[in-house]
């Protein structure tokens, strides 16, 4: 006796992907492009100095997402179906919008040129600290509480992320300027991050990039004229390494990062950035072959673990679950 199978049917909702699985996807993405910035940078910086390298990051950034805006608007205009209302947007929305796009060019501003006063190992460490200033942050301002499972998370993360430079480590008073902005570079990196979170309640990722990189374009055109002498890439290489920097770490990697905050916390996001030193350390040893210790491998590990062990918390269940608006104050144990 041939039984007949009954066709298998599918709701929309089960086929299409949750807010927080897509939430998750674009993070883990961001992070990947993120992690390819260092690449970028250092071929630039072949030719350019730090700044004019931030400057070409910016405006070409800013063109290309300008160019995707306007066509998102022409096609929304010509599809009635996507005529929805448009939050309307205050002053404070706009200065708010104004502070994530100064901290955002104050955040590589600073690490540039603590890259040039103090050692890469002092300054990815310093630079590192964001996830720590992220959470005194929104628990000082929005008023989110953790639970003890995610800070272990945190610092275990940290603690790993922070291993991978110790061995080049420098301790010496002549680097204090630079570790300095470093350590400044992670404060105002975490100012970006809840500002954006904050934003994103009004304002879609594609716009809210678009703004800070026009910030950014005009508040370092003045620096490179007034500090190097090169403003432009003078050989093919040279621009193919801004443009990738521009539209890989700029446009996705912020891009995707701005779009996750929808969901996430900015207190989370931060703990996943955690994985970027470990991922551009991996690309490091595939295309330049540098050197990996098995002690790297430790931290790698420790970064993982410590980031799946935060993910895992109660905290984290409540951001991301699905049954819940994206909120700001999200309360622990």
């Amino acid at each position: 006796m041939i039984q007949k199978t009954q066709p298998l049917h599918l709701s929309r909702s089960q086929l299409n992907p949750s807010p927080t699985m897509m939430a998750l996807f674009a993070i883990f993405t961001a992070i990947v492009a993120l992690s390819l910035a260092a690449i970028f940078i250092r071929l630039s910086e072949r030719e350019l100095g730090p700044f004019a390298t931030i400057f070409n990051r910016f405006w070409i950034a800013f063109l290309v997402l300008w160019v995707f805006n306007q066509w998102n608007k022409a096609r929304s205009h010509n599809d009635e179906k996507s005529s929805e209302p448009q939050s309307e947007h205050t002053i404070r929305d706009w200065l708010m919008l104004l502070s994530a796009g100064v901290m955002f060019w104050g955040c590589l501003a600073l690490w540039a040129w603590s890259l040039t006063q103090t050692g890469v190992a002092n300054s990815t460490i310093l630079h590192n600290l964001t996830p720590l200033f992220t959470t005194l942050g929104v628990w000082l301002i929005f008023g989110q509480r953790f639970d003890s499972q995610f800070l272990i998370g945190l610092v275990m993360a940290m603690v790993g992320a922070t291993a991978l430079g110790l061995g080049d480590l420098q301790v010496a008073t002549d680097n204090f300027a630079g570790d300095i902005a470093a350590l400044l570079s992670a404060l105002f990196s975490a100012a970006n991050l809840m500002l954006i979170e904050k934003l994103r309640a009004k304002w879609d990722a594609t716009n809210i990039i678009m703004w800070c990189c026009l910030v950014g374009t005009v508040v370092t055109f003045p620096v490179v004229l007034l500090t190097e002498d090169i403003l432009f890439p003078i050989s093919r290489s040279g621009w193919l390494s801004v443009i990738g920097l521009a539209i890989v770490c700029q446009v996705v990697g912020q891009g995707l990062q701005a779009y996750s905050l929808k969901r996430l916390s900015s207190g989370l996001v931060g703990v996943f950035l955690l994985l970027d030193p470990v991922l551009a350390a991996l690309v490091a040893w595939v295309l330049f072959a540098e050197h990996l210790s098995l002690f790297n491998g430790f931290a790698f590990a420790v970064v993982l673990v410590g980031v799946y062990v935060a993910k895992s918390s109660h905290y984290a269940s409540q951001v991301m679950a699905e049954d819940s608006p994206p909120v700001l104050c999200v309360a622990g144990k």
